[in-house]
């Protein structure tokens, strides 16, 4: 076999490793147009939260600048989606007062939510003498003493979106709740034991 022979068949070698290679690439991009496609027509639509109730146990600043603080709130999720489901997977709530965390963040259960239906939580957050920036101190005694104090439910996790039997990667779930807790005027409030619980039915908003 000649040198000449030897270069003609590592040319064919060649062409052919550069069409498996083009067919390949062509499927992938076959595959994601598809994908894309069906994105498009389903119109996937965010879940959307609202919070319906904080029950507050505890809420109290000590010297020189702790706060203790015992909630339990209602929070519900609606997937309006009509042909998409949605699997959270991981799911932290906790409570912030001018965008400073004052709880631990709490871990709600994994669920997957069906198409249109509704799912409820009821957690548990607590805060046990967390220290806050002094002028957060300040201003928390002043909003007790006006009568209202803004606390936000704040939700961070990760979902993913299920079409058929398609599954899509995880993102990220961000959920923002005002609670506006009455110190003074407790007309929305029940009292249950040493613990008041405020209605409130606020919306939330939610980033994905």
């Amino acid at each position: 076999m000649t040198a000449k022979d030897c270069g003609h068949h590592e040319d064919d070698r060649r062409k052919l490793y550069r069409r498996l290679f083009a067919a390949f690439l062509g499927f992938v991009v076959a595959v994601l147009f598809i994908i894309l496609l069906v994105w498009l027509i389903l119109r996937p639509t965010k879940p959307h939260f609202v919070l319906q109730d904080v029950t507050v146990y505890a809420f109290n600043v000590t010297p020189p600048n702790f706060l203790t603080s015992n909630f339990q709130m209602t929070l519900s999720a609606r997937n309006p989606n009509d042909r998409i489901g949605i699997y959270y997977d991981k799911l932290d709530v906790y409570a912030s007062y001018h965008s400073q965390q004052i709880t631990l963040a709490t871990q709600l259960p994994t669920s997957y939510q069906g198409h249109k239906d509704i799912t409820v939580w009821s957690p548990f957050l607590y805060g046990n003498t967390v220290p806050v920036a002094p002028y957060l101190a300040v201003s928390l005694n002043q909003d007790q003493m006006a009568g209202t104090v803004l606390v936000y439910i704040r939700v961070d996790g990760r979902i993913r979106w299920k079409v058929g039997t398609f599954i899509s990667g995880k993102y990220h779930l961000y959920v923002n709740c005002p609670a506006y807790i009455n110190f003074g005027d407790r007309s929305n409030a029940v009292v249950v034991g040493s613990a008041i619980k405020y209605q409130l039915i606020m919306d939330c908003h939610v980033d994905v």
